[in-house]
């Protein structure tokens, strides 16, 4: 099978069309040695210009004022990388669609609505393959135009004229060869100057001056004949009529006459009779030291950068301070056990039979079915085994409290489950994480740091799973890179052992002791694991029983990954809560059938199904292969990324599609969740009497500036999102802005969402994390916010938990979500969501350029400031010029639809 050969594209998108840049400070250091080594006669003039091109060649601007050969050259460079047409990498592929989980119709409209304005006006198109953008201040980094150069500019090219023979004839651009002078000669004289008003007298001006005099060498004369010493001095008297005298020797090529020919620190040649060698003594004791690099290059970017200043135009929120919204009380049933360990007792004793949890194979066929007497005794022969089989030295391996790894693959959630339950039975805190694939994967080197901070020593598998990992010569399971050195026990029946009669687990009532942890991969890529506590794990599955009315026997389609977020949540722990029948669908089957948890709720005429947008988007592509299923069993269809505002377009596709085949539209149940804060909201199911669902369609403007205004479908920069339902039961919900002191919002103002829980079964807690492991000091900005009222008084008593959710409380107390905090980047005071502009993105067709839709957007500082970059997985048989035609197009949708480039 052919190898897949795909680049990436890379686009920025600034406020203006080029971004003020300078050249690094190693590279222009590198320069200014080759000129002392130039001026001393360590290299050849050739030598010189050789490396001095090599130094400068990746910092060459493309814009408009290059000569057609430099650009034809870098149109040969930029194809010689892609593969011939004929290879065998070129080859297409099927089911290359776009992704139509950010599809809109109306989106798409205004998107071409958008472009269609561009055929009128031009606008500054993208760089090919353009890294780094080389340009200083407007007056030192922007290639001289002849028609518009100074005079000291066309002084220095006549006296350029006057040498005999330059190096330099033949250079194909010499207008940006000089402007490199420029930027190197005002980098080096700013640099040294802010040096010497620090210093007075010091050396920072006398090295300034023999820098810019090796650069006026370097363009003027070829060493190889004495200068025109009339055109020199003329030129130095001009350029340095402003210089302040320094009683110091300029250092002069070797390739001079010493005995005839020395200039003074003025620029003055006089007529000497002094020896060589006194003169290079003279010369080395009169040159000045050399600054360090901290010294010499001082980074001016503070004075060159204008600070963007509010637009005193702008929205701004006009409505009244909000008020925390309380979700319905959280109901107290008498036959709730006190801890969910106490439930699998009970359903594991009195409903031995009860079907749990059924696993299916790649083909979809059920594999084994967990019932809850088996989960009961199998956890039980764990967690006796944890406890009293692993020792070392004759000593227990492993004590109440510790962290155990938990690695299962996705298509085992029976083994899983059976580890998870019985560190719990033994009171152990387990940590799921996911299979490593190689050795030096850099997601599993951040599992590794987290496991390594949680102290963990044990790692629990199957034995297909350790099989599969990668082994050391000695036949044991290799280290794996930043991990700390694990034991692997597999929890296959052949390992465990039965517990002898008299001993029982544990059973305690929800403590405050840490049930679990999950982890997290934050915005800036580091792994963090968030403690859920007994109580919270006890209260989240009270109030998601209640908001979505589970009860026993009933049947649920898990889709979502079962070892974390709201597939641990509905079928893990809630489900053992009610006692409810789970069918866990594997990735690896969705992948081969997208609709197999479609017939699988059509099988087992399941009540309940948890899956994602993009589920329901694969779904739609290979409808048309099944037509005897049926979705009239489904009472609730929950979306668990509906904190996507763009999770819309495939409920609404999905909807159209199925709607003949038994689907209801109030069962969709778009919900909003998070790590720290878990659900924060959900869609009730219709027999629950709530409001009915709601769509507000919003100005991509006002909320750049986070203030909701509410817009019509014909504009082109709107937003249409849809609820995520009513706030969980037992919970207390407020708004919040963003940065700064935790204001709440006024009632027409986006800020983050932050939620409490009230105390359950006794003891205080509430449905949220509890911490973030061993990092107390951004545990206390997360879980412990005390949201303040505009007087300065807190809103309650009671700590907050920061959900990174942005929204806002609509009419009806129904909750919208138009983003989250990781996908936030703000750009010249504006703030954007990263989803809106993958949508953008995609609406500008990209089937033939883009590779199965596959577009990541982020952020980047650059110059004190966040620019946008866009990168898309260019399709191997996409020609380079149709995908920077398509970039172009990329930019100016962006442009018009978000308002990020063009403007200050």
């Amino acid at each position: 099978m052919a190898e897949r050969n795909s680049t990436g594209l890379l686009m920025m998108l600034e406020p203006s069309p080029v971004i003020a840049m300078t050249l690094p400070v190693e590279v222009r250091e590198k320069v200014a040695e080759l000129e002392l080594e130039l001026s001393e006669g360590d290299i050849t003039q050739k030598g010189y210009e050789k490396k001095r091109a090599k130094l400068l060649a990746p910092y060459t601007p493309q814009i408009q004022g290059v000569e057609p050969s430099l650009q034809k050259d870098n149109r040969i460079q930029s194809s010689s990388q892609a593969a011939p047409p004929g290879s065998k990498h070129n080859k297409s592929r099927a089911t290359n669609t776009r992704d139509e989980r950010f599809r809109s119709d109306l989106h798409t409209e205004a998107v071409h609505a958008a472009l269609a304005k561009y055929k009128e006006r031009k606008m500054p198109m993208p760089s090919k393959r353009r890294s780094v953008l080389v340009q200083s201040s407007i007056e030192a980094c922007t290639p001289p135009d002849t028609s518009s150069a100074s005079e000291d500019e066309g002084s220095l090219r006549r006296a350029g004229r006057m040498v005999s023979s330059t190096p330099y004839q033949n250079h194909p651009a010499p207008n940006i060869e000089h402007w490199f002078n420029r930027v190197i000669q005002g980098s080096s004289t700013s640099s040294s100057a802010s040096s010497t008003s620090s210093h007075p007298g010091g050396r920072g001006h006398a090295t300034t001056a023999v820098l810019a005099d090796l650069m006026a060498y370097t363009q003027i004369d070829n060493h190889s004949a004495p200068p025109d010493v009339t055109g020199l001095s003329e030129h130095s008297l001009r350029a340095d009529r402003d210089r302040p005298p320094v009683a110091s020797v300029k250092v002069v090529p070797r390739g001079y006459n010493h005995s005839s020919v020395m200039e003074t620190a003025d620029g003055v040649p006089v007529n000497s009779r002094v020896s060589s060698k006194i003169q290079q003594l003279l010369n080395t004791l009169k040159r000045p030291k050399r600054l360090s690099l901290r010294e010499f290059f001082i980074d001016d970017f503070e004075e060159l950068v204008d600070v963007q200043q509010p637009d005193p135009n702008q929205p701004k929120a006009e409505g009244n301070q909000m008020s925390p919204l309380a979700g319905e009380p959280l109901g107290v049933a008498t036959n709730w056990p006190p801890s969910l360990l106490a439930s699998l007792q009970r359903w594991g004793i009195t409903q031995p039979r009860s079907p749990c949890l059924t696993a299916l194979d790649n083909a979809g066929k059920p594999v084994y079915t967990l019932t809850y007497g088996k989960l009961w005794t199998r956890s039980q022969k764990l967690a006796f085994t944890l406890l009293n089989k692993l020792s070392t030295r004759n000593e227990p391996l492993l004590l109440p409290g510790d962290r155990v790894a938990l690695v299962f693959p996705n298509s085992d959630p029976v083994m899983f489950m059976v580890a998870f339950y019985g560190c719990l039975l033994a009171e152990l805190i387990p940590v799921p994480i996911e299979v490593p694939l190689t050795r030096k994967d850099a997601g599993s080197q951040q599992i590794g740091f987290l496991l390594g901070s949680c102290g963990v020593t044990l790692a629990l598998t199957t034995d297909a799973c350790q099989k599969g990992l990668p082994k050391a010569q000695t036949g044991e399971v290799v280290t794996f890179k930043g991990w700390p050195r694990l034991l692997w026990f597999v929890t296959d029946g052949k390992h465990v052992v039965k517990p002898p009669k008299d001993w029982h687990p544990t059973i305690r009532e929800a403590n405050n002791e840490i049930a679990y942890i999950e982890y997290k991969t934050s915005k800036e890529g580091s792994t963090m694991g968030i403690t859920v506590s007994h109580p919270a794990m006890l209260a989240h599955c009270h109030a998601l029983t209640q908001a979505c009315g589970y009860t026993e026997a009933e049947t649920i389609c898990n889709v979502l990954d079962f070892k974390r977020d709201a597939g641990l949540w509905h079928g893990v722990l809630t489900s053992v809560m009610t006692r409810m029948h789970v069918i866990s669908i594997p990735y690896s089957l969705m992948k081969v059938n997208p609709l197999s948890w479609i017939q699988k709720v059509h099988t087992y005429k399941a009540r309940v199904a948890v899956v994602k947008s993009r589920d329901m988007h694969w779904s739609l592509l290979a409808q048309r292969d099944q037509r005897d299923i049926s979705l009239s069993s489904l009472r609730m269809l929950i979306v668990t990324d509906g904190a996507n505002p763009w999770s819309i377009s495939s409920c609404d596709a999905f909807l159209s599609v199925f709607q003949g085949r038994g689907l209801r539209p109030e069962v969709i149940c778009p919900c909003a969740s998070s790590a720290e804060g878990m659900t924060v909201a959900i869609r009730r199911p219709p027999e629950s009497g709530v409001a009915p669902p709601g769509k507000a369609v919003l100005s991509m403007s006002g909320l750049s500036h986070s203030v909701i205004r509410v817009d019509t479908e014909e504009k082109l920069s709107v937003l249409t999102v849809q609820d995520v339902g009513q706030v969980m039961p037992g919970a207390l919900v407020c708004v919040v802005r963003v940065e700064g002191t935790p204001y709440l919002c006024q009632t027409d103002e986006v800020g983050e969402i932050c939620v409490s829980s009230g105390s359950t079964g006794g003891s205080t807690g509430g449905s949220t994390g509890m911490a973030y492991y061993g990092l107390p000091g951004m545990t206390k900005n997360t879980f412990q916010t005390i949201p303040v009222r505009a007087s300065g008084g807190p809103i309650s008593g009671r700590p907050f938990t920061r959900t990174s959710l942005l929204g806002f409380v609509g009419p009806d107390n129904l909750v919208f979500i138009v983003g989250r905090m990781d996908g936030l980047m703000t750009v010249c005071g504006r703030r954007h969501n990263a989803d809106d502009v993958v949508a953008t993105a995609l609406a500008v067709e990209p089937m033939k350029f883009v590779y199965r839709g596959r577009i990541a957007v982020f952020s980047v500082s650059v110059l004190h400031d966040e620019r946008i970059v866009v990168v898309a997985e260019q399709r191997p048989d996409a020609s380079e010029e149709g995908s920077f035609q398509w970039m172009s197009r990329v930019l100016q949708a962006i442009d018009s639809i978000h308002q990020v480039g063009g403007t200050a």
